[in-house]
């Protein structure tokens, strides 16, 4: 049987590569589904565990504002409420009252009294304000509309960032006064700035305008839209927006937003979402990082497991391919001792033919009017000889006949030395083709022994031939040996050819095992060697030795049939 090797290589590689995949699959696929669905969930639920938190930072602080906010418009209406217009224009009094407040919050940077026009009345402070005018500031023109008034963060007249309280009063008289106090901007911010989450986390306020009303960690200037920080989509829970939004510069941002100052300003919470969610990212580390080594893990066992199993397919289709060819031979070989066998009973009718005319000229020779021919001696030697060769050739013919029909199947009491001298007459052309010299050395007190005679010569030619392939061209010698061994009749056949290497020795008799080329052996000798052996109740072993050569013990139980009376 032909078969292209690169198609073959190919097929095996492809097979190879498709049990990879199919063992791949199977085993990444549950994990990539459970590991999928169990980080979904989790991440789920960590976002939510962490957007609650900002969202407890966000409402707490907000009413830590409110409350400094609310506490100081209540510290100046207490005040307006206890004093008359006329006790609080009067400087002394008023830096008096500024005196207790400070005393009391530590806030208060100044206190003011304004008449309607916007001109400032009163004064207690540091600065030089008692003749300032505040008819066209932001502030006081939102303060005269509304009852109490809490302005965005400017620099004012002072140069200074901060921001005012203001209180609407009216007199008995119907005059209208505004009480303003400046509030300490650092004390303010502190409360905004203070705010820390995690290693990124920050806060700062802005007003409707989008400018800063603290100062921001990051360095960023100028205003911004309040669009920039309230999302599209995000998250709203008591009063709280939270969003992840991605940033121009590729970072993720979260942030948290809430109203303060009855919407007019807004308090921003951000944390970097690597920082907010590092418990998420570590933990998506670690599965990408345990899915990657079970993804390698599973590559390199199913790559080897998969080579392993096509090379067994692989050689389970070398060995039936070789059993194919070889019971093909088997088969031819069944033909030729077939034809061997009538080539043998075609030569062997013919030869009687011989050897019988051979006599009958031989018996005219003897008669008197034959006496006085000359060369009467040399035809009498000539048919001698014609007889002797016809009877060698009927020989001959005899045994090869009886082997290759095994005529003889039954069991029969035969002797083991004279088998031994027939097969190795048999085999001695052979033996002197291949330069080999075959030597016996027989034991003659070797008993009879119960066999089919054919099939004994069967095992020693089949010995005989393997020991002269295995002696090989260069010469050698073959040996055939008997003798007696704890009641069994032994034959020794050893040769000093190439040796048998001990990694086939354990397989030597398996059938279809051959160390011979390909179409020269069938791997069947040995094998149906063993079988005979053992049909008869004996045993059959080798030793060998690379380069030494090969000894094959051939043991036979010793009972011989009994005898009819």
């Amino acid at each position: 049987m032909n078969v292209d090797p690169d198609k073959n290589r190919y097929y095996y590689r492809s097979l190879t590569r498709n049990i990879v995949i199919l063992m791949i699959t199977i085993s990444i696929i549950p994990f990539i589904l459970i590991g999928g669905v169990t980080l979904y969930y989790y991440s789920r639920s960590l976002k939510a565990n962490v957007m609650a938190y900002l969202e407890v930072i966000v409402t707490e602080h907000k009413v830590h504002i409110n409350t400094f906010l609310d506490e100081k418009l209540a510290n100046i209406q207490t005040m307006a409420d206890t004093f008359t217009a006329k006790q609080l224009l009067d400087d002394s009094f008023l830096r008096k009252k500024l005196n207790i407040l400070r005393e009391r919050y530590e806030d208060f940077v100044d206190l003011g009294i304004v008449d309607s026009s916007g001109y400032q009345r009163a004064y207690a402070g540091p600065f030089r304000l008692e003749d300032a005018r505040y008819s066209d500031a932001d502030w006081f023109k939102r303060a005269m509309g509304e009852n109490y008034f809490v302005s965005d963060v400017f620099l004012g007249l002072r140069g200074l960032p901060h921001f005012i309280i203001a209180l609407k009063k009216k007199d008995p008289q119907g005059n209208i006064w505004i009480i303003r106090s400046t509030i300490d901007i650092e004390r303010f911010t502190s409360l905004v700035e203070n705010i820390t989450i995690g290693k990124t986390g920050h806060a700062f306020i802005l007003n409707r305008n989008g400018e800063f009303q603290t100062k921001p960690r990051f360095e960023k200037g100028g205003r911004f839209s309040l669009a920039d920080f309230y999302p599209k989509e995000g998250t709203e829970k008591a009063g709280v927006s939270i969003v992840e939004r991605k940033q121009d510069f590729g970072n993720k941002v979260v942030y948290a937003i809430s109203a303060l100052k009855n919407g007019e300003w807004i308090l921003i919470c951000q944390q970097d979402s690597s920082d907010a969610f590092s418990s998420l990212y570590h933990v998506r580390q670690l599965v990408i990082s345990i899915a990657f080594i079970s993804f390698l893990s599973v590559l390199v066992v199913s790559f080897f497991l998969a080579r392993a199993m096509v090379g067994r397919m692989k050689m389970t289709d070398e060995e039936r391919i070789k059993m194919g060819e070889q019971v093909i031979e088997a088969g031819k070989l069944a033909s030729i001792g077939e034809l061997a066998a009538g080539i043998a009973h075609e030569v062997n009718n013919p030869v009687a033919i011989m050897v019988e005319e051979a006599g009958w000229i031989g018996d005219l020779l003897e008669e008197e009017e034959f006496q006085d021919i000359d060369n009467l001696k040399e035809f009498q030697r000539a048919l001698a000889q014609i007889k002797a060769q016809g009877i060698r050739c009927k020989q001959i013919t005899h045994k090869l006949l009886s082997f290759a029909r095994k005529t003889h199947s039954q069991l029969t009491d035969l002797q083991l030395n004279e088998l031994i001298e027939d097969v190795v007459g048999l085999s001695e052309r052979t033996a002197r083709y291949s330069n080999v010299k075959i030597e016996t050395e027989l034991d003659r007190n070797i008993p009879l022994i119960t066999a089919s005679p054919s099939e004994i010569q069967q095992v020693l030619l089949n010995l005989i031939n393997n020991a002269i392939d295995a002696v090989g061209k260069d010469g050698g010698t073959i040996k055939l040996s008997t003798h007696m061994d704890n009641g069994n009749a032994v034959i020794d056949v050893s040769d000093s050819g190439c040796g048998i290497p001990e990694a086939h020795l354990q397989r030597i008799f398996d059938p279809f095992f051959t160390t011979k080329p390909v179409g020269k052996g069938t791997g069947l000798g040995l094998s149906i060697c063993y079988g005979i052996i053992e049909k008869i109740g004996g045993t059959i072993t080798v030793k060998s030795a690379p380069g030494k050569g090969t000894s094959f013990i051939v043991r036979f139980p010793i009972h011989p049939l009994e005898k009819k009376a």
